[in-house]
């Protein structure tokens, strides 16, 4: 895989990261809430290992 195509699905994922944050904002989220907060954790921690492994330039 080359670093365009992951840089691509990192950006895919941090797309979905925002509608997770969306639902959170949902009254009836109930339970799911739970999940939700964990899928959250689960794509902040993603998305770091990503920044520390790929050096970040202003143009990615």
């Amino acid at each position: 895989m080359d670093l365009q195509t992951i840089k691509e699905r990192i950006a895919a994922v941090q797309n979905k990261r925002d509608y997770l944050l969306s639902l959170l904002e949902q009254p009836n989220l109930g339970t799911l809430r739970v999940d939700v907060n964990q899928a959250l954790e689960e794509l902040d921690d993603l998305i770091d290992e990503y920044r520390r492994t790929i050096p970040q330039t202003g143009n990615n």
